[in-house]
């Protein structure tokens, strides 16, 4: 597989100017630490601690030390290594909250090949773009999972690629190739690495299609998981649930799986979101800390009243994602015995805490402040202009661990950044005088449905590939648990199809659960703007008009 020209090409987009990257690396932000390394050291470092806790691809419980977790890693990098997978490569992991997405990813990191990390929920729209536009060397994936047969997707991809990426199944492999039997490889030493080059790709949410691939580097991704930690109060100590998707930005890092890690504490991985095994898992395993999205934390407070389950070893319940309604969010404290830590962050770059030790009014109405000293935020006016101080705007930010560019994507970046190095957002927020974000909205034309971002265009061409779709515009509608749902507007030529006809149509076409419209509602004609636009403001007019909340 030749991926050579495509491996310039994701280096050059993830390097810094080196005037920033000097100002970094003698502040100490970068290290000369790789992801290659950071297991072997940690196993040295923690040995027979306890690193991760949770169900395999077969649904059997396993506990896996920092020494056999490292151990794991490093025979399923050799057999990767077998397969043809080298350093720089590019490997699709899609795993769900089992003990073998630790033992993958930190194989892939071993093996100085580049992880690209896809979500349970995607299917083979998302997996073959992420597959082709990638190139990657293989593809990770359980054989099931949540009731669906991930080797079937695995089929229907590859498939489809004039040169598909090797197959390698966790649980039941069929004709694929059978993760465990990686494991019989000799184990494989760390590769050399170099520190600002990229170490894997993230998705961001995307506002425009299909998601773009965001290229973090180890040295920038490193300091904001070694700060994550320490603001975050992370020690040997601690014991995070994970019940988001582990692959996601927020679980994996704020300060998530690697922060946890980084310290020595324990990673417990919950097989689903319900507060029931959640609560469970708390009381078995005296979990200290969690981290949701605002709908599960809604939940939880719901649920808490009715169960039995004891949550007293619980310290700290992040939330993040989406913004959380300060009216939930004072109910915390009381309601589940924790401290609330509110996390704003992307997969771009930017994250904000607010601290443990904030007063309790900071905590409820603010989405906290950056890591580092040296994350540099602009808010400004529709036309560019900073805005008063406490005046709400466009939020650009620009630091030693957000990217300046995403892979591949040269028209895309002269927009989303400026000439000078700031990510354009896309979110509308206030600063407060003590430094202190609290987000208003979003800017762009994405939708936020419960922490899982949604690019209206891309729902919009799949509708528009339906023969009786003559346009359609996707829209956010508010939600009180999800924070905003989607609703498609459709203009028909005929017959119009009936609304679940053309959700099974999304769905046979290979769009994520996620992204399927809520609601649909048919139109003779959009209304336009001045310049023969689509207006999404008419339409999200029309929209509350139409549907009570």
């Amino acid at each position: 597989m030749t991926t050579g020209l495509r491996r310039t090409a994701l280096a050059d987009t993830a390097r810094h100017p080196e005037e920033f990257a000097e100002l970094y690396r003698g502040a100490g932000y970068w290290t000369p630490e790789t992801f290659a390394q950071f297991l072997p050291e940690r196993a040295a470092l923690f040995g027979d601690r306890t690193a991760v806790v949770g169900l395999d691809a077969r649904g059997a419980q396993r506990r896996l030390t920092y020494r056999e977790l490292d151990e794991a890693a490093s025979r399923i990098a050799s057999g990767l290594a077998a397969l043809g997978v080298r350093a720089g490569d590019r490997v699709v992991v899609q795993l769900p909250n089992i003990v073998e997405y630790t033992e993958v990813v930190f194989a892939v990191f071993r093996l100085g090949a580049l992880p690209v990390f896809a979500l349970p929920a995607h299917r083979s729209a998302e997996i073959g773009f992420f597959c082709r536009f990638a190139d990657a060397a293989a593809y990770v994936v359980a054989a099931e999972n949540g009731g669906f047969d991930y080797r079937g997707l695995a089929r229907e991809v590859t498939a489809a690629l004039d040169v598909p990426p090797a197959v390698v199944i966790a649980g039941d492999a069929a004709e694929f190739t059978a993760l465990d039997a990686l494991r019989a490889h000799d184990p494989l030493p760390t590769a050399d690495v170099d520190p600002e080059s990229a170490a894997f790709l993230q998705l961001s949410g995307g506002t425009t299609g299909t998601p773009k691939l965001i290229p973090r580097t180890h040295s920038d991704y490193l300091y904001s998981v070694r700060e994550s930690a320490r603001i975050c109060g992370v020690d040997a100590g601690t014991r995070m649930l994970v019940v988001l998707p582990a692959a996601h930005n927020f679980p994996m890092s704020s300060p998530g799986i690697l922060g946890v890690l980084h310290s020595g504490g324990t990673v417990v991985l919950a097989p689903d979101p319900s507060p029931d095994t959640a609560f469970s898992l708390i009381e078995r395993e005296a979990i200290t800390m969690a981290s949701l999205v605002p709908p599960l934390a809604m939940a939880w407070l719901s649920a808490r009243s009715r169960s039995e389950h004891d949550l007293s070893s619980l310290q700290v319940l992040q939330v993040g994602g989406a913004k959380f309604p300060a009216e939930a969010a004072k109910r915390v404290r009381p309601e589940l015995g924790c401290t609330l830590q509110q996390v704003f962050g992307m997969a771009e770059g930017l994250v904000n805490y607010t601290r443990l030790d904030d007063d309790e009014d900071t905590i409820v109405t603010t989405q906290g402040r950056p890591i580092s000293v040296h994350d540099e935020i602009r808010v400004l006016d529709d036309d560019g202009a900073p805005v008063p101080a406490g005046g709400t705007g466009h939020l650009l930010t620009r630091g030693p661990y957000t990217i300046r560019g995403y892979y591949n994507a040269p028209e895309h970046n002269s927009t989303a950044f400026t000439d000078d190095g700031f990510y354009r957002t896309g979110d509308i927020v206030r600063v407060t005088e003590h430094g202190y974000i609290v987000v208003e909205g979003r800017a762009k034309d994405q939708i936020n449905r419960g922490g899982e971002k949604i690019a209206a265009e891309e729902v919009e061409n799949h509708l528009i590939a339906h023969p009786a779709v003559l346009d359609a515009a996707v829209v956010a509608m508010p939600d009180r648990y999800l924070g905003e749902r989607t609703c498609a507007f459709v203009v028909t030529e005929g017959e119009a199809p009936k609304a679940l006809a053309l959700k099974a149509f999304l769905r046979e076409r290979g769009l994520a659960g996620y992204k399927i419209p809520d609601k649909v509602h048919f139109v003779d004609a959009f209304p336009v703007t001045g310049v023969g636009k689509i207006s999404r403001n008419e339409l999200r007019h029309a929209l509350a008009a139409t549907f009570e909340n």
